[in-house]
């Protein structure tokens, strides 16, 4: 098998929804010598993404998108030792905060999110759950953020996302962060309504936005 059919056949698992093989190819793609970073970047990046780009189509639900993910974070647990032995992801790409806003203790679709942006190369601070709009932006400006993530999963919720945004103009300092917004009950409209950067319908939407972004900072 050569190392691109080995790529082929990760993706290839990711849609079939053949989530139990996935480690096994990643396995099998380091054992032929391929790179962790042509995997990662070639294959599981790529293959997560679209299990996300299914669940947006309805083509696959909530069960197949947390095996993905599980799966996902077994190939990347290969992986990571490789990664950090050559030095390959010692920077990160940007530094995100994330967490549910206040009043929303919904916690899956955010550590998705988190758990991507991280494979992605991202540096991300979970804040949990029920995180008031304050302790956003105080956490964003510890840690130098480029990105402020706020998910919320109730339409009650909702308006703590543009609490985040407001917080962040009164500062002054709006104009350092992207922020993006997302949750079942929000949208588009809605998150150009509060101020927010973008939103994502799902937790690739996420990524992309992110992967977006920090490549026109650059």
């Amino acid at each position: 098998m050569t190392g691109a059919s080995v790529l082929d056949r990760i993706l290839a698992a990711f849609v079939n929804s053949e989530f139990d093989e996935i480690s096994l190819f990643v396995q099998q793609g380091v054992d032929e010598g391929l790179s962790p970073d042509a995997i990662l970047d070639g294959a599981l990046i790529p293959g997560i993404r679209e299990v996300g780009e299914q669940f947006r189509r309805y083509e696959v639900y909530l069960p197949e998108m947390m095996m993905a993910a599980d799966a996902w974070q077994e190939g990347m647990d290969l992986l990571e030792p490789l990664l950090a032995a050559q030095g390959q992801r010692g920077e990160a790409r940007g530094k995100v905060i994330l967490g549910s806003v206040m009043g929303d203790v919904h916690s899956l679709g955010k550590n998705i999110v988190g758990t991507m942006l991280q494979t992605a190369g991202f540096e991300v601070v979970d804040l949990g759950i029920d995180v008031p709009a304050v302790r956003f932006v105080e956490e964003a400006e510890k840690i130098g953020a480029d990105i402020i993530a706020l998910s919320a999963l109730m339409t009650t919720t909702m308006p703590q996302q543009k609490d985040v945004v407001e917080y962040l103009e009164a500062r002054g300092n709006r104009a350092r962060y992207y922020v993006m917004v997302g949750g079942g009950p929000t949208n588009l409209e809605w998150a150009e309504q509060i101020g927010a950067d973008g939103h994502g319908q799902t937790a690739a939407d996420a990524v992309s936005l992110a992967l977006t972004y920090m490549e026109g900072k650059i």
